[in-house]
């Protein structure tokens, strides 16, 4: 089995070098992974200047661009060999609710599912980052079980969040829904050195909203989340009223 690891920290970040050793026991691991902090980036594409690629050992490269500029060079270039599986994270922070929309780790995992490869991405619901190699076993053990199921959906990205414990304490896992984020006071009103306002976006209080079976909740209980996710944004339910509209005339 062919595995492509890639994070939306950097090359560099513990939270991949993690998930490499872990997916090393699984199958023959690449890593294709940007030269920097690309989080939030969601899906972007590096469209005004070329991207070039840095080899960094053997089928691992650094490449100045985004998470899904890594995806598309690895396949596209190919940099490395076809992979099975893309495999991004650990990414050092949640991405649960509508995080999943902004997050450069999750739209890895996807672009290789556009491409034709199906995702998973893991991230570390906390900030205690220290904790991230202490789930080196678990997280081969619930890998090895996703990677080795038959017929895995060619269409489907698994979205995994890690709880903010030690391995040791974590408390099963739940395969669960999206659960909706509230953010308050995430925009931050400021003066530069010169008087002008200005402003930044991040930080604030961060709640959630969702029943027994939404990603937060599980994380919160204490075990790990595995959301189901795919492309297809279309809301089904809705086709026969906006049909209802005549919008045709």
């Amino acid at each position: 089995m062919r595995i492509l690891c890639t994070n939306d920290d950097g090359l560099h970040s513990p939270g991949l070098e993690s998930l490499i050793e872990v997916c090393a026991t699984i199958g023959q691991v690449a890593c294709v992974a940007p030269d920097r902090e690309q989080s939030a980036t969601s899906h972007s594409l590096t469209l005004h200047r070329p991207l070039r690629p840095i080899p960094r050992g053997p089928d691992r490269w650094q490449v100045d661009g985004t998470p899904t500029d890594c995806v598309v060079l690895a396949l596209g270039a190919p940099l490395v060999p076809r992979p099975d599986f893309v495999v991004a994270g650990i990414n050092h922070g949640p991405n649960m609710g509508e995080d999943v929309l902004y997050s450069g780790t999750v739209a890895a995992a996807m672009e290789g599912l556009i491409l034709g490869v199906p995702g998973v991405a893991v991230s570390f619901a906390g900030h205690d980052f220290d904790l991230i190699p202490t789930y080196g076993d678990v997280l081969r053990r619930l890998l090895s079980r996703i990677l080795q199921v038959e017929r895995f959906p060619a269409d489907l990205l698994l979205n995994i969040n890690l709880p903010p414990v030690p391995a040791g304490e974590v408390r099963g896992v739940r395969v669960t829904t999206l659960g909706k984020r509230i953010y308050a006071e995430s925009l931050a009103r400021l003066k530069d050195p010169w008087g002008r306002e200005i402003f930044w976006i991040g930080g604030g209080r961060l709640d959630w909203t969702g029943g027994d079976d939404v990603d937060f909740k599980a994380v919160e209980d204490g075990c790990i989340s595995v959301t189901p996710l795919h492309v297809d944004l279309t809301d089904y339910r809705q086709l026969d009223a906006v049909r209802s509209w005549q919008l045709g005339g």
